[in-house]
């Protein structure tokens, strides 16, 4: 298959100038092994060359022996590789000397010792719709965080291709699959999920249908700040109503290891100064690391979507957060949201440096465009623009449809035409 191209692939070069090594970590599939291949002169895949064990047994350094930048794909399959590259790094001259990839955190432990100074991280996430082609790119994330008004335009996208790029999902593997055939392929992997990686991080073995009723409530809760105590609650309820609830503790390890393995990826509340006396809610928002998981683990189709409009919005926010993750990285920046005790909720903050900062709302139909501008300029107004900064743009982001600027200042973005 043809390489497409990544947002990361400057990231990562510039890296590679900028260090000895680049760790690149990302869920298992996202294109990981791929893109580091592009600028690997060599390469080793712990996971799955079988001399890999033997050579750790006797002497781990030949592993690191070849042309540079050598690729140590999955990385984590052996961690003791990891202080052999951190010493290797030190006895090279020079920088750029090794790429790691890894699908799954290991736990620390007191013989590994940090990366810092030697090995950066990269985040990969699975592909924009950008990066697929399903967007103009019209509208660049960096010219409106740099002041730049949005332009007028149409980019559409009909909602039943939106239910099916939310089904499909991101995956680089599944380019040239039909829908059917790449929802198929989501569902292979949360099962697999359930029955061996959820043990990867930390070795613990968990029941495999435990694990499958609470992804199922992680998918019910997608783009919520549902608490703990509700995704334990909740795996007991929701369609399936099979089990007891978890327990609060384990609840907790299951998410700490589906961080680690990075099938989730919360959404940090952002901390503005506020003018007002309104009080931040800290809980973060659910999200899995590509929507198209949910669907998964709920083993939806588009017309499923369809029918229940409400979930579908919440995915659709879910998939805009993952798109302007990408975006935002590649600028040095990060995506928050704003919740507080007032019921005032922002859907996404992107924070790329101290007072550059833009706020946006998520609306899949453009029907929803007056309460949320409404929402946006009520938050702005909290703003302590004197310690934050003005905010770059406050824009609304809907699934399709006329991107122009409003009378009052806020913009109405179409995913279709976003872009870096």
């Amino acid at each position: 298959m043809n390489y497409l191209p990544r947002i990361a692939d400057e990231e990562l070069t510039e890296l590679l100038m900028t260090a000895g090594g680049v760790l690149i970590e990302g869920p298992r599939a996202c294109g990981k092994t791929a893109m580091a291949s592009q600028v690997a002169a060599s390469e080793i895949r712990m996971d799955a060359d079988p001399h890999v064990r033997d050579a750790i047994a006797i002497d781990p350094g030949v592993l690191l022996d070849g042309k540079t930048p050598r690729l140590i794909d999955e990385w984590q399959a052996e961690p003791v590789i990891w202080n052999h590259v951190r010493r290797a790094i030190d006895d090279r001259a020079g920088r750029g000397h090794f790429i790691l990839t890894g699908s799954a955190v290991p736990p620390d432990d007191i013989t590994r010792h940090t990366g810092a100074g030697r090995i950066i991280r990269l985040r990969l996430r699975p592909m924009s719709l950008f990066e697929l082609g399903h967007t103009t790119g019209q509208v660049s994330l960096k010219d409106i965080l740099n002041g730049e008004s949005v332009p007028s335009l149409e980019a559409s996208l009909a909602v039943p291709d939106i239910a099916e790029l939310v089904c499909v999902g991101g995956w680089p593997g599944h380019l040239r699959l039909s829908a059917d055939r790449a929802r198929r392929m989501n569902q292979a992997y949360l099962e697999e999920v359930c029955r061996t990686d959820i043990s990867r991080p930390d070795g613990v073995r968990r029941d495999p249908a435990r694990v499958a009723r609470f992804l199922r409530s992680l998918a019910r809760n997608t783009a919520t700040c549902a608490s703990l105590a509700t995704l334990a609650r909740d795996v007991a309820g929701g369609i399936d109503r099979t089990g007891p609830p978890l327990k609060n503790n384990t609840a907790s390890e299951y998410l700490k290891a589906l961080e680690r393995l990075m099938i989730i990826e919360d959404q940090p509340p952002w901390g503005p100064h506020l003018r007002s006396r309104s009080r931040q809610r800290q809980a973060a928002k659910r999200h899995f690391v590509d929507p198209s998981l949910a669907v998964a683990a709920l083993r939806a189709t588009p017309e499923h979507l369809l029918r229940d409009l409400g979930w579908f919005g919440l995915l659709f926010e879910s998939m805009a957060i993952r798109d302007l993750r990408v975006y935002a990285q590649a600028l040095g920046g990060r995506v928050y949201h704003y919740r507080d005790n007032t019921g005032l909720e922002v859907d996404a903050i992107v924070d790329i440096a101290p007072g550059r900062w833009a706020a946006f709302e998520v609306k899949l139909g453009a029907g929803w465009v007056d309460e949320a501008a409404r929402a946006l300029l009520k938050f702005a107004d909290r703003v302590d623009t004197d310690r934050c900064g003005e905010p770059a743009a406050l824009g609304v982001i809907v699934g399709s449809g006329y991107g122009y600027q409003r009378p009052d200042g806020v913009s109405v973005i179409p995913l279709a035409a976003l872009g870096p």
